[in-house]
């Protein structure tokens, strides 16, 4: 048996598991959420990783694959890390600061902890090389675009490629002939439209600040604001944590944690109800947008903690489309949830509607294998 250790270094919270490289299947693992980024500052999850590899120092680990969120046009496959990729990484975190430098803490504490253990960076951008260019060009001038890297890069890339494989295997239809459309809803949030398994488009853009209302970030945001912000005085810091740690549900509802929003909203909370109506609407406009660039879609899916969890967000994203062949089922949409995928749209429903529970870990756990015993192998295509 392969045991791979895989760090999930996230925005919130840090996930782990041990994982049985051959079968797949988890060992053991864990989750600590609600961690305190507010400042900026990575100390919280360098506690919580830190303590966790001194407790598991003893175990059998072979391999330690860690998601790491921006990889920028350098890395569109899973990555042996050394210290040169480490440096690129560092460099990479200008691009997703509230990423990449939590990632890259689980990095040098795994390296430290485990010497003489492969460790595989595993990209959020991966997925997404597939985007064809219409989707991925800025109208900017050509020599700032090359100068600056700007580009639509997209994110979420590990659990779009692992949900949209069991999408398929519950559908019991080859993902090669599937129009899907998933929402990854978490703290942060993304849509991405995959046609044949291969993304095509995306909400997040250069950096992971784009698209959907998320826990602490606004989404999309007329370049315009910020321009009236700076000319006001706010300097460009100042902007950055506005965007990062200070917008979205946090700033509509005095809170990120969608759990407590709604049960604000169920008790009568204006602030929370009028947040859910900004968040339900973001969601309405991308499924819209997907569903013309797809020419229809073979099923909806929802994924991530928001989107497994919250029964009411998933039936406002799809209310009112049973003319596009979109019926939601409300008895089965609020069922408990599990851990297995389930179909939550009405029998009559042309396009199904999906709730597939993400497994980032077992991805990155995938990843990490191939990487480290098929060097050259595809490892952003099916499996």
């Amino acid at each position: 048996m392969t045991v791979v250790l895989v760090l999930n270094a996230g925005s919130s919270s840090v996930k782990w598991q041990l994982v049985d490289g051959q079968s797949g299947s988890s060992i053991r693992g864990g989750l600590v959420e609600r961690l305190d980024t507010d400042r900026g500052e990575p100390a919280a999850h360098d506690a919580v990783i830190r303590d966790l590899l001194a407790k598991l120092r003893d175990e059998p680990v072979a391999i330690i694959g860690h998601r790491v969120v921006h990889g920028g046009s350098r890395f569109d496959s899973a990555t042996l890390i050394t210290d040169e990729v480490e440096q690129q990484i560092d460099e990479l975190a200008v691009l997703a600061p509230l990423h990449n430098p939590l990632n890259l803490a689980g990095i040098r504490a795994a390296r430290a902890v485990f010497p003489g253990i492969p460790n595989v960076a595993v990209f959020d951008t991966a997925f997404h090389r597939t985007l064809p260019p219409a989707a991925t060009v800025y109208a900017l001038p050509p020599e700032l675009v090359q100068q600056h890297r700007i580009r639509r890069y997209g994110f979420h890339g590990i659990s779009y490629q692992y949900v949209s494989v069991r999408a398929a295997e519950l559908l019991g239809r080859p993902l090669s002939e599937l129009r899907l459309i998933v929402f990854h809803l978490g703290n942060g949030a993304s849509a991405c439209a995959i046609a044949g398994g291969r993304s095509v488009d995306t909400s997040m853009g250069m950096t992971p600040l784009a698209g959907l209302v998320m826990g602490t970030r606004a989404g999309d945001v007329d370049p315009g604001v910020l321009i009236a912000l700076g000319r006001a005085g706010h300097g460009w810091d100042e902007l950055e944590e506005l965007l990062t740690r200070e917008s979205g549900l946090r700033a509509l509802a005095g809170t990120e944690d969608m759990r407590d929003i709604h049960a604000a909203a169920v008790a009568g909370d204006p602030a929370a109800t009028a947040a859910l109506e900004v968040y339900h609407h973001r969601l309405r406009h991308y499924l819209g947008a997907y569903l013309g660039q797809l020419g229809g879609a073979d099923a909806i899916v929802f994924t991530g903690g928001v989107g497994e969890n919250a029964p009411a967000t998933r039936a406002a994203a799809v209310s009112g489309m049973e003319r596009l062949g979109i019926c939601l089922d409300d008895e089965r949409n609020r069922a408990p949830a599990g851990r297995e995928p389930r179909t939550v749209s009405d029998p009559r429903s042309s396009t199904a509607v999906l709730v597939v529970p993400t497994n980032e870990e077992f991805e990155i756990a995938r990843q990490s294998l191939a990487a480290v015993t098929r060097p050259d192998a595809d490892l952003a295509g099916p499996v």
